[in-house]
């Protein structure tokens, strides 16, 4: 929005968002590896939230600051963003009694901001400008960073034998994709956010046709996330201990296409509305479970880089997920929204596939 404001260019503004994500996909097994040998990881997860809260701030002054210094800033903050997105959620267990309830609890925290991320930022740039919003974010992007030196985390164990980065990330990802039942759970987790990100274009599809605007796709999106938020409440409170996290993935994922596939073929936008809900009321159980696989099916030294390496094939998914969609918009919003929870549908399928003999890392 203030690349539209300041320079007229929906193109910058897709540009700027490119140099904040990208770098955080190729650095994800670095910041991981950084994680798991530090003696001090809580500094290291200070410095990427702070970091990031800096870029923010100075993407604000886009239009006032050269636009070469917006997108430095901006690569910056993406060579920051695995140390705790992704990086944080490898301690949950350490600072949360409790596996289920650690990750039910983190899952919570990512709705909460879901939710109200994208609301604050509305309202700022209704009360202002998109340089407002900007701002804003990076105080309490910077209020995040100050939390993080309230959190006590863990050093990592110490290797038997000392090894160089290379190797430390060599290890972590021939355990990431020989392990069977960590392969499969990052897996079916990394194409869920194809779907994810693919939904938004399928609301904006669903809405210019059922909608008097095309501008309440956002409601269709509130939904989901309402019920995303509602179900991550829930999981916090009451943590799902009864069926194994495989089970309970499959489960949620499958019920999350289902429901998707059935607002495709709602008759009208309100219950639409109610389909998407339902849908998004699935989600969290199943991001929960799969974040306490990672725990339990990876050993110590490697475990940071599991989480952040996981984070960043998500967060690659979603946008892939959002560029196909764009691509396949002119098919029709039934069949886009069909195809989306078709998405789901089989990444819940993936996990039918035998994964083998679980290790423990306790």
């Amino acid at each position: 929005m203030l690349a539209v404001e300041e320079t007229d260019s929906v193109a910058l503004g897709g540009a700027l968002i490119a140099a904040l994500l990208a770098p955080s996909v190729v650095l994800a097994p670095l910041a991981g590896v950084a994680l798991d040998r530090s003696r001090a990881p809580r500094v290291l997860v200070f410095g990427g939230a702070l970091g990031t809260a800096v870029a923010l701030a100075i993407a604000g002054l886009l239009g006032i600051l050269p636009t070469w210094v917006v997108v430095i800033s901006l690569l910056v903050a993406g060579c920051c963003t695995p140390a705790f997105s992704g990086g944080l959620s490898s301690f949950a267990a350490d600072v949360v009694p409790g596996h289920e309830r650690a990750f039910a609890s983190d899952t919570l925290s990512y709705n909460i901001a879901g939710v109200a991320g994208p609301g604050l930022a509305a309202l700022a740039m209704a009360a202002g400008s998109g340089r407002l919003a900007l701002e804003l974010l990076a105080v309490i992007a910077a209020a995040g960073a100050v939390g993080v030196l309230l959190l006590k985390l863990p050093a990592r164990p110490v290797p038997d034998e000392p090894s160089s980065v290379v190797g430390d990330v060599g290890r972590g990802m021939r355990h990431l994709v020989s392990h069977r039942p960590l392969a499969l759970s990052t897996l079916s987790g990394t194409l869920t956010q194809l779907g994810g990100g693919a939904l938004p274009i399928a609301a904006v599809a669903l809405a210019s046709e059922r909608a008097r605007t095309v501008a309440d796709a956002g409601w269709i999106m509130t939904a989901f996330s309402i019920g995303g938020l509602v179900s991550a409440l829930v999981s916090a409170w009451r943590p799902v201990r009864r069926w194994a996290p495989h089970t309970v993935m499959l489960g949620s994922f499958a019920a999350t296409g289902g429901f998707t596939v059935v607002s495709a073929f709602a008759p009208n936008y309100t219950l639409t509305l109610i389909a998407m809900g339902l849908a998004g009321l699935f989600t969290a159980p199943g991001v929960a479970a799969m974040l306490t696989i990672r725990q339990r099916e990876s050993p110590p030294t490697v475990r940071s880089q599991v989480f952040t390496v996981g984070a960043g094939l998500r967060g690659s998914a979603a946008a892939a997920g959002a560029a196909i969609a764009g691509g396949l918009g002119l098919i029709g919003a039934v069949p886009l929204t069909v195809l989306v929870g078709a998405v789901w549908i089989a990444s819940a399928a993936i996990l039918l596939l035998p994964r083998g003999i679980s290790e423990a890392y306790e």
